[in-house]
């Protein structure tokens, strides 16, 4: 049976009150949802106990009665009675489904977000929440794994049989056959792919299949089984998770491993956890932005004079304390030096209000200016339609610090990184 899902963009607002149900202001969830997503709102807690305020927050209006506003965390939750919540990036894009494309496409190039082959061309994304896409990006990685060929190895038995081989384990031999005495509870070595790594993906591949409901991801789980046949199936995770060693032989696991962990432990790609009824997949779109533009632009960089370094970690605002860390330092072999740092906010179209650019954000760039001895810093925020503008926006101090704006296209970020390309090369 399919799910409810229930599709929001960042900062809209989630409301149960029926006389709101076609309100344009709110994104209506029955009762009994809305008061599990209060629950986890006011129960969840991070590996940091900061609690789930940072991904929703949760107030009342008059006339309205309790709303739920998301926050800048994009992906999805599920709730105990399997409705699913799926907040999306607000990017100018055609429809949602260009949307998801993209905001996959973004999540890509985190480094910790453990999905490098997925081919999202032949995802059906209008048929799909974000839960299912991840779930499918595990089936894409299982199926490379497969092709390539499961790892077999030496592992660690224990067997209470008529055979004796290996070693005793006396405890619970004695444990065991007190009264068989034509036993022997043993420890042994054997080799094949019943491996910890193999037990894990296979547990997972057969949670998803109960989890899903994807006709689609359900018949390629079921076909992908068949590999796993002599593999018994994982029951203790955290003992095999322990067991699992990542080195050269056994790379082409690394990535299912993480994604083994996400769903088996519910565990999150953010320090958002759930607990054994509720999932989360949660994603700071800050970051999200910073990786996407840092890995493009080094990507269109490389090979030329330019070095680009990510989240640079070079200098201190006081000695030894204070670190700064822009997001993109570029350096080329004539000393010059240029700091872009990324804003996932919308600007407003109004050059007396300095377009609603923080104070704050303009206190960050020049410290960057003066410790970095540059005077080319600029500020990357995500393309709105919304900010139309006739002229190049730059700030310049009395000491020759000039701060500019750009703004990046996110459905077209080769052709924005390119052009942010030229006008860095024309700014010189």
């Amino acid at each position: 049976m399919q799910k409810k899902l229930l599709e929001i963009k960042e900062y809209e607002l989630i409301t149960c009150n029926e006389e709101y149900k076609n309100d344009s202001q709110y994104k209506h969830l029955d009762s009994i949802s809305f008061k599990e997503l209060e629950d986890l709102i006011l129960t969840f807690k991070n590996e940091e106990e900061s609690d789930a305020l940072d991904f929703f927050s949760l107030t009342s209006r008059r006339n309205v009665g309790k709303v739920i506003r998301a926050k800048n965390y994009v992906g999805v939750v599920q709730l105990k009675n399997g409705t699913q919540i799926q907040v999306l990036p607000k990017i100018d894009s055609k429809d949602i489904d260009d949307t998801k494309r993209t905001f996959l496409r973004m999540l890509k190039s985190m480094r910790d977000f453990p999905s490098k082959v997925f081919n999202d061309t032949n995802l059906k994304l209008e048929r799909m929440s974000l839960y299912e896409i991840f779930i499918n990006l595990y089936i894409q990685e299982v199926r490379n794994l497969v092709k390539k060929g499961l790892k077999s190895t030496y592992y660690s038995e224990e067997s209470n049989s008529n055979l004796y081989k290996g070693k005793l384990v006396f405890n619970e031999h004695i444990k065991k056959n007190i009264v068989h005495k034509e036993r022997f509870y043993v420890r042994f070595d054997e080799y094949g792919m019943n491996r910890a790594e193999n037990r894990l993906i296979k547990a997972t591949l057969l949670k998803l299949m109960k989890i899903s409901s994807s006709s689609e991801n359900i018949k390629e789980i079921r076909r992908l089984l068949t590999s796993f046949e002599l593999i018994i199936t994982s029951h203790n995770y955290v003992k095999d998770f322990n067991k699992v060693t990542i080195d050269r032989n056994t790379k082409d696991y690394k990535i299912l491993i993480q994604w083994s962990k996400v769903f088996l432990l519910n565990k999150s790609f953010t320090t958002f956890s759930g607990n054994t009824t509720a999932r989360a997949l949660l994603f700071p779109m800050e970051k999200v932005f910073e990786a996407y533009v840092g890995r493009s632009l080094k990507k269109a960089l490389s090979g030329t004079e330019w070095h680009v370094s990510l989240q640079d970690k070079g200098y201190y605002l006081f000695e030894r304390q204070f670190a700064l860390k822009p997001d993109i330092v570029l350096e080329n072999q004539n000393s010059r030096r240029i700091i872009l740092d990324t804003k996932w906010k919308k600007i407003k179209n109004d050059s007396r209000s300095n377009y609603g650019i923080a104070q704050s954000d303009m206190y960050q760039m020049y410290a960057y200016a003066k410790k970095y001895e540059t005077n080319e810093i600029w500020l990357l925020y995500p393309h709105s339609d919304e900010m139309i503008y006739t002229e190049d926006i730059q700030f310049k101090s009395n000491d020759n610090v000039v701060v500019r704006v750009f703004f990046i296209k996110l459905n077209d970020i080769e052709v924005s990184i390119n052009d942010l390309i030229s006008f860095i090369e024309k700014s010189n």
